[in-house]
Order: C-alpha cells, then sequence, then structure tokens
C-alpha cells in the first residue's frame, strides 16, 4: 500500500502562482510514475502533468509552459509549479503514484483560482 497525502492547495488570482506537493509513505518501490490530475466540477478527471522516477515529464498542453512538475526521489515527494493561473485552472488536484504492482490516488487538494 502506498498512502499519498497532498498540500498547498488554496485560492489565488487569476496570473499568480501556487506550488503543491505530495508525499508518497508506504511500500515504496524506486521504480514508479507520480503524477498530477485534475478535476473541474462537472468534468472528468483529467491528467496535469507526471514524472518518472527517472525524471521523464510529460505535460497536458493545457498546462505547458505555465506548469513544472518536478520529484525529490529521496524524500518521495512529487512538486507542481503552477504559474500564470487561470480562471480554468480551478479544480480538485489529485496526486498519483504507480507502477506495475499498483495504482494510488491523493484525497485531492483544492484550487481556486478567482479572475
Amino acid at each position: 500500500q502506498v498512502q499519498l497525502v497532498e498540500s498547498g492547495g488554496g485560492l489565488v488570482q487569476a496570473g499568480g502562482s501556487r506550488g503543491l506537493s505530495c508525499e508518497a509513505s508506504g511500500f515504496i518501490h524506486s521504480i514508479n510514475t507520480m503524477g498530477w490530475y485534475r478535476q473541474a466540477p462537472g468534468r472528468q478527471r483529467e491528467l496535469v502533468a507526471f514524472i518518472t522516477s527517472g525524471g521523464m515529464t510529460n505535460y497536458a498542453d493545457s498546462v505547458k509552459g505555465r506548469f513544472t512538475i518536478s520529484r525529490d526521489n529521496a524524500k518521495n515527494t512529487v512538486y507542481l509549479q503552477m504559474n500564470s493561473l487561470r480562471p480554468e485552472d480551478t479544480a480538485i488536484y489529485y496526486c498519483n503514484w504507480y507502477n506495475a504492482r499498483g495504482n494510488y490516488w491523493g484525497k485531492g487538494t483544492l484550487v481556486t483560482v478567482s479572475s
């Protein structure tokens, strides 16, 4: 089992920045992918970005150039730096951890971007 705890959500004005973090604990295998997904009201959950344990990253087109994902393998923590935030970025942001042995989700943290 892997437990994920997100932090950093809150209210931010459009154009502002916010950083999220997610710490994984439990049975952590060194080979894994960590990522961030989000779900806005009335919409399906969508990928924001992911990063492999080797450092390869991938971003949704809607956040490219504005968001940066990073990780600290020693701390089993993944980060999401969000810049130039827009009202349409308002959503619950979920941390995800997966490898061949399992797929785990955090409880989510709400980010609200006011116009």
